[in-house]
């Protein structure tokens, strides 16, 4: 596994690392299961956004097999657990109180970055930056709790804000092929509307390229979320470009970035995962994206949902993610595999239970319309 620098902190991390979301719903021993594959493949990197208990408890139990140096976690500051939900917050007693449940789950004593969650526009910024937060941030780390202050974005003007406050030594960013041809806005919805994309796919966006080469100057680096853009660039059917891309082809696009130091994906399997450490023995060829990227026709990503979670906290506690993933996984086949609806069925709460508030299409950075598509799901699978 191809080792690399995470800028100026210093710390070593794999080239591809594993986002926490391929724990979510299984077995304290389908974890370590899975987690041991990884580590087994030189998988050493981890970001833990959630703020599920059972996940921590789970991916914690399954480190603590190991030596502390042969691991590094990235976990996140803002979340919490609320009413059996994950919650964005910025309530500086429920911050501490849930950094501090991720360390006693995850039996850890520090870990190498405080990732201050999910930042998406200048007003949350100035919160953030200004207030209880930093300065808790700062204390973790002027205490050893944490080597480093990140912060998590899909929108490239709040990275650029982070690169020049000074404060920040980590950026987990959105980054792949389709996204780096998208316009930066402060408002991320601006991103998906139609007119927006008269110009996209005509190389990558000049400021998006100016904010990797700041990271790489300031020596802060970039850990990169969405590589696939949740599945759709690896599906001839439904990616931008008109043609499917490999795992290998995506991962290599990320790191050629400037200032990228690791790609976290949200691998769910031993497959997945042996797909994604397939870049480290993979030919030139192989990682060659040129010529998908120099053919590719102009299309939107509006409504396109990356199952990544923000959508929460449902008024009803409907998993809105999962709900829609499900409903892709049936409109993909064309009809609904029995495997998914059973899938389905065992969620606790379903589409049809929607009240239609629109607190979900809020929270969304990808612009989805899910009060729609939550409708649909009710439709295809009857409830």
């Amino acid at each position: 596994m191809e080792q690399r620098v995470l800028g100026r902190t210093g710390i070593r991390v794999s080239a591809i690392g594993m986002g926490c979301e391929g724990f979510e719903g299984k077995t304290d021993s389908e974890c370590k299961k899975l987690l041991d594959f990884a580590m087994n493949q030189g998988v050493s990197f981890f970001d833990m956004y959630t703020s599920n208990p059972k996940v921590r408890r789970n991916v914690g139990a399954a480190l603590s097999h190991y030596p502390r140096e042969r691991f590094v976690i990235q976990g996140h500051l803002c979340t919490t657990w609320k009413n059996g939900q994950y919650c964005r917050t910025r309530k500086i007693d429920e911050v501490i109180g849930s950094f501090e449940e991720l360390m006693f789950d995850m039996k850890l004593r520090s870990l190498e970055i405080g990732m201050i969650h999910y930042c998406d526009n200048q007003k949350d910024f100035d919160v953030i930056v200004n207030g209880p937060v930093m300065k808790y941030a700062k204390e973790l780390k002027h205490k050893g709790t944490i080597r480093s202050i990140g912060i998590s974005t899909h929108n490239p003007d709040i990275a650029f804000l982070a690169v020049e406050s000074g404060l920040i030594d980590v950026i987990m960013l959105s980054v792949n092929p389709a996204y780096d041809m998208l316009p930066s806005n402060e408002d991320v919805n601006v991103l998906f509307e139609k007119g927006t994309f008269e110009r996209v796919y005509e190389g990558i966006d000049p400021k998006r390229s100016r904010l990797y080469q700041a990271c790489q100057n300031q020596g802060i680096a970039l850990t990169v979320m969405k590589p696939f853009a949740g599945g759709l660039l690896l599906d001839e059917k439904q990616s931008p470009f008109g043609c499917a891309m490999t795992p290998v082809q995506c991962i290599s696009y990320c790191l050629d970035r400037p200032g990228v130091a690791s790609v976290l994906g949200g691998m769910a399997s031993e497959e997945e995962i042996s797909a994604a450490v397939q870049y480290c023995s993979a030919e030139s060829w192989e990682k060659d994206y040129s010529s998908i990227l120099a053919s590719a026709p102009k299309h939107s990503f509006s409504g396109h949902c990356m199952y990544c979670g923000h959508c929460a906290p449902c008024a009803v506690q409907i998993d809105i993610a999962a709900v829609n993933k499900y409903l892709d996984l049936a409109q993909a086949q064309g009809f609904v595999p029995e495997t998914v609806r059973e899938h389905y069925n065992l969620l606790e709460h379903h589409a049809g239970e929607c009240i239609a508030c629109g607190a979900c299409m809020k929270n969304c950075p990808f612009g989805t319309d899910i009060i729609s598509k939550m409708k649909q799901a009710a439709d295809v699978f009857g409830k």
